[in-house]
């Protein structure tokens, strides 16, 4: 008997065929196949446990947050709850279905293990508060890339307003400490290089990889780090790139809206020179020998347009930063 999550899966792929040009309509049915997954997942989980004990909200981070998955895509989620934390095992339980349906549909686990089976990523609404007050308090690297994550969120089933409200906590405590853009600048200001000094592309040069290029490392971080940092200054909610670009002020950022277009152009060059990949790993590395010289020609603008983008968010946030000193 072929179960709910296979026949999950085989939706999944024969659908993935008609959308594999299309940015928008690919990350629609990422959206609707991890839907079903997780609907799928709570019915198997109140077959065990019975009905929730409280109302919850179960939320992407990552690129699925932030609207941006490829054709493949690994696991990044939690759940926020509305109750005791005595209720945190039934909903971990639910975090573990949920996590072994998106494998058994296709969807890796996260290596750093940001999902909704783990401790950290699954908490009540009030023990959310305290942990994102703590991530703010410590502000370390680790804290910092912690909260980054979280920030990169939008809930696809349950309570809106858990996300939402939590997201305006964290505002109010970034507000009373501006300090902590620049920490945000700081945790973030290292990019992997994809350019050298003489316009060449700079292939991996070690590893089963030797010779590629990764894409999100040298090319998508300098665009989505960098329009998050003005989210948070602009205490902007919505996660994606493409809207924090749309919702950041004409007038204060002009300079910056610039670079929307590229970024667009971005996402369709990823699904048009990766739409061969055959898993998660492969989706996020160019092989250089397969590029024609315009579309080297190409990466090369999305690079050095990506990392003008964030030296300018840099400059904008060092100069505030020194008029509250």
């Amino acid at each position: 008997m072929v179960s709910r999550y296979e026949a999950i899966k085989k939706w999944r792929f024969d659908k993935m065929t008609t959308v594999l040009t299309n940015h928008t309509e690919l990350n629609r049915l990422h959206d609707e196949v991890m839907e079903r997954t997780v609907q799928e997942a709570i019915q198997k989980v109140e077959g065990e446990w019975g009905e929730a004990p409280a109302p919850f909200a179960f939320f992407l981070m990552g690129s699925a947050g932030r609207f941006e998955q490829s054709i493949w895509s690994d696991q990044d989620h939690g759940i926020i709850y509305d109750g005791d934390t005595k209720y945190q095992a039934y909903f971990l339980a639910l975090g573990e279905e949920i996590r072994d349906g998106l494998v058994a549909v296709g969807y890796e686990e996260c290596d750093g293990k940001v999902m909704s089976s783990n401790p950290l990523w699954c908490q009540s609404y009030l023990d959310w508060k305290g942990q994102i007050s703590s991530w703010l308090e410590e502000a370390s690297w680790q804290s910092l890339r912690h909260f980054s994550t979280f920030f990169d969120s939008r809930v696809l089933i349950g309570k809106q307003e858990y996300l939402y409200e939590l997201k305006q906590w964290a505002f109010s405590i970034i507000r009373e400490n501006r300090e902590l853009y620049q920490r945000f600048v700081d945790n973030v200001d290292f990019v992997q290089k994809g350019v050298g000094v003489f316009g060449q592309l700079l292939p991996e040069l070690r590893g089963e990889r030797s010779g590629s290029i990764h894409l999100k490392k040298t090319v998508f971080f300098s665009y989505v780090n960098a329009l998050r940092i003005l989210a948070l200054k602009e205490e902007i909610v919505n996660p994606s790139t493409i809207s924090r670009f749309e919702e950041i002020p004409e007038h204060m950022y002009a300079s910056i809206k610039k670079y929307e277009q590229e970024f667009r152009e971005l996402l369709t060059y990823r699904l048009r020179s990766r739409k061969n990949a055959k898993n998660y790993k492969e989706v996020h590395h160019i092989p250089l020998n397969t590029l024609t010289k315009e579309e080297k020609q190409e990466l090369k603008h999305f690079m050095k347009k990506g990392y003008k983008l964030f030296s300018e968010t840099k400059n904008i946030i060092e100069k505030e930063c020194s008029t509250w000193l």
